[in-house]
């Protein structure tokens, strides 16, 4: 017997984690855009490695046992009627949606197209370009552009790259000096050219750019790893601009609700919740919202559920891979210090498979 009808807008890493938690307990169809999961966090080796290619493909077809995942993109959220209006006309009618469609993230760490084919296709155009290139230019000092920049050093021994970073120190979000301090000294050791506090734009002439104080860099290929931008674009042209903020992500309550709808959460890096964008944060969220919408389908029963407040984790692990075997792992200890592990630690949890066997099995298949 089934509570109520979910609609998960979004198969990224929270949409996929609520749809399976839910899966015993309402009917639940999955929305996305994509044919299969794409896991983001193998897409930057996959966009150097030819061998990497498809690992970021995972199906969906045995993610659900009782739902269904639908391919199409939503082109309406219709609160009155509470249908979820999919571009080829199709309505999915709802108890409870769940806005899940993430963020844009720059190449190339994205998934271009619907197809595995088109996104295949992209990433194989990346690794041409890197394997032909003379001079490569990272820019941003996060995460995402010292790992990409490590890839592609690995890649490419023989040529230059650059990493050009707005602000003063490396993975300054992590609130400790000592991991940009690490992640300098092995880009430098690498032959890195780190040039901080540039904060860089494109040149007048294809191939030049140009920092804050005027001096000019050339290079023939460039990736900037400087932000994301939440996917909520749909929603303000479906009429529902005020569910945002000025930066564009859904505004929740501490239960994940959209403010006002309580038939409406939203999860992952779309919503407002202030912490570190991870992929370990989204499933956290994930879990919570699944726990308050089983609590909102059974309101009115006597196994009623209270809520539970989600609790933004301003202090979480961060582990930023230096290719397949080296890398940095960032821990929170007591007393407000974060201790930095090395190659070992980070080869184990995450540098060498990227998470892989793990999101494999969440999406039903063996780790392999």
């Amino acid at each position: 017997m089934y509570d109520g009808d979910v609609v998960v807008i979004g198969g990224g890493y929270a949409g996929v984690r609520l749809a399976r938690r839910l899966d015993d307990t309402a009917r639940v169809t999955l929305v996305d855009r994509k044919e299969v999961f794409f896991h983001r966090i193998a897409s930057l080796r996959a966009g150097v490695h030819p061998g990497w290619t498809h690992t970021p493909f995972i199906p969906y077809d045995r993610l659900l046992r009782h739902g269904r995942v639908a391919t199409g993109k939503v082109v309406r959220l219709d609160s009155t009627e509470r249908q979820v209006v999919l571009a080829t006309g199709e309505r999915l009618p709802y108890d409870v949606v769940v806005i899940a469609t993430g963020a844009d993230y720059p190449e190339p760490a994205r998934f271009t197209g619907t197809t595995t084919e088109e996104a295949a296709k992209s990433f194989a155009e990346h690794q041409r370009n890197i394997a032909t290139a003379e001079h490569v230019l990272v820019v941003g000092g996060g995460p995402g552009g010292v790992e990409l920049s490590a890839e592609i050093r690995l890649a490419r021994p023989d040529a230059r790259v650059t990493l050009a970073h707005s602000g003063p120190a490396l993975l300054d979000s992590t609130g400790s000096a000592r991991p940009g301090q690490k992640a300098l000294a092995w880009l430098e050791s690498h032959d890195i050219d780190v040039r901080l506090d540039a904060f860089m734009s494109p040149g007048n002439d294809f191939g030049t750019y140009r920092d804050a104080r005027g001096a000019i860099v050339e290079a023939d290929l460039s990736f900037w790893a400087t932000g994301t931008t939440p996917n909520t674009l749909w929603l303000r042209l479906a009429g529902h601009g005020d569910w945002l903020d000025g930066a564009g992500h859904v505004k929740v309550d501490r239960t994940l609700r959209v403010e006002g709808r309580p038939e409406v959460f939203a999860v992952g890096d779309v919503n407002d919740v202030s912490e570190l964008e991870i992929t370990p944060a989204a499933l956290a969220q994930a879990d919570i919202a699944a726990h308050n919408i089983r609590a909102h389908l059974h309101s009115s029963g006597k196994h009623r559920r209270e809520p539970r407040f989600y609790r933004p984790a301003q202090r979480t692990p961060l582990i930023v891979p230096f290719g397949p075997a080296d890398g940095l792992t960032v821990l929170p200890v007591p007393g407000g210090e974060f201790a930095v592990l090395g190659s070992r630690t980070t080869t184990m949890a995450k540098a060498k498979s990227l998470m892989t066997p793990y999101m494999r099995r969440q999406l039903g298949y063996t780790a392999a």
